[in-house]
């Protein structure tokens, strides 16, 4: 039976939910949102080619065990796999509120990728936003605008009086903030698993937004913290300590009730050796031998506590990559912005020491004017 989804009915200004009605054979239903969710979830179970995927995965496995020779690695592409039902768009806003709309949101981008015999590793996460960490410490979750589809930030703790309070108040609640909602939206993608073992054995649920000590330092603290380092360089260091505790007791808290599943582990839409992706978008502002003093060796032990990962950055990164690269368990970079960056420096520190570059651009590895030594990998499209 085909069926089409309609809009999401909820309050005037768009908030809340209600139900997501359906048509079928010309007659208005209602169905529960649990029962649209088992729906799309049967679809997309009956869709997923075990062989396809087993060949997926071992191709991406070849490249990070540096075995593809010279040249570039490019994510294998699929087989077109239509959906046999129209899956129901969700904001991102009614995610944040509803663990089954989040279910629905992170499954149907798995499904487009299936759809469109797309090159991207199938994961999911419970995608409530950067700002896990810091509402764990008090900090207010800002949501954006409906209309933009972005996920929440966090609002500043506000003074230094907030962030000594912090630093003395020591390990928060892992469950306060937004953690609660993490660990129980990872319990329903568990469950929903389980009932679709196909879903468990190729879709990667993979750790949520948990940034990195760093990135969570500035956004509790706020952009203050940049003149922080020298202004009190001490509280800076207590407040450092403090992130990359809680970091380390969030992540295994999560590993505890999501295990890895070996030496490699989905990330986005791509794989790594090790087990997290740290965020180190705040190190742009940063000049190497404050990330030396303050930054290497925390991460470092983020890094080795969960068999090794990968660091993401935004824009400039080539003034502390030659630090970063000596970092113990650092198994891979990915930077979205190779323009703003010294390439040639960047390569030097990353590839030329066994380091890959993950989801890399296919613009500026096809002009790249060197070997690239098989340790980049690019999507297809």
């Amino acid at each position: 039976m085909q069926i089409r989804p309609m809009d999401i009915i909820g309050h005037a200004d768009g908030s809340g939910l209600g139900s997501l009605g359906y048509i079928t054979r010309g007659v208005d239903i209602v169905d529960s949102t649990a029962g649209i969710l088992d729906r799309c979830l049967a679809d997309l179970a009956a869709r997923i080619d075990e062989e396809q995927e087993a060949e997926f995965n071992a191709a991406w496995d070849a490249f990070l065990n540096d075995e593809i020779g010279d040249g570039v690695f490019v994510s294998p592409s699929r087989r077109p796999a239509p959906p046999q039902l129209e899956w129901p768009t969700v904001n991102v806003n009614d995610a944040l509120h509803d663990p089954d709309l989040m279910l629905l949101q992170q499954f149907g981008a798995v499904s487009g990728v299936l759809a469109r015999g797309g090159d991207k590793a199938l994961g999911v996460r419970c995608n409530y936003g950067v700002g896990i960490m810091a509402s764990q410490l008090g900090c207010d979750v800002v949501e954006m605008p409906r209309e933009q589809g972005n996920t929440p930030t966090a609002r500043p703790l506000g003074g230094m009086d907030a962030i000594e309070a912090a630093i003395q108040n020591g390990m928060p609640d892992l469950r306060a903030g937004q953690g609660a909602d993490v660990f129980d939206t990872g319990e329903r993608f568990l469950e929903a698993m389980q009932r679709y073992p196909v879903l468990g054995r190729w879709v990667a649920l993979y750790h949520p937004d948990a940034q990195g000590p760093i990135d969570n330092a500035e956004l509790a603290w706020g952009s203050d913290i940049f003149l922080a380092f020298y202004d009190c360089p001490e509280r800076v260091h207590a407040f450092l300590d403090l992130m990359t505790e809680h970091y380390i007791a969030f992540m295994r808290k999560w590993f505890d009730m999501v295990p890895p599943r070996g030496e490699t582990s989905t990330h986005w839409v791509l794989k790594q050796r090790g087990q997290i992706m740290l965020r180190d978008d705040s190190l742009m502002n940063l000049p190497p031998d404050i990330c030396n003093e303050f930054i290497r060796d925390r991460e470092e032990r983020c890094l080795l506590e969960f068999g090794g990962g990968a660091i993401h950055y935004c824009g400039r990164g080539d003034h502390y990559i030659e630090t970063m690269s000596g970092i113990k368990g650092l198994t891979g970079v990915n930077l979205s912005q190779p323009h703003l960056n010294d390439m040639p420096r960047i390569y030097a520190n990353t590839i030329d020491k066994g380091i890959p570059l993950l989801g890399f651009s296919h613009e500026w590895a096809s002009k790249a004017a060197r070997p690239l030594l098989g340790r980049v990998h690019v999507y297809a499209s």
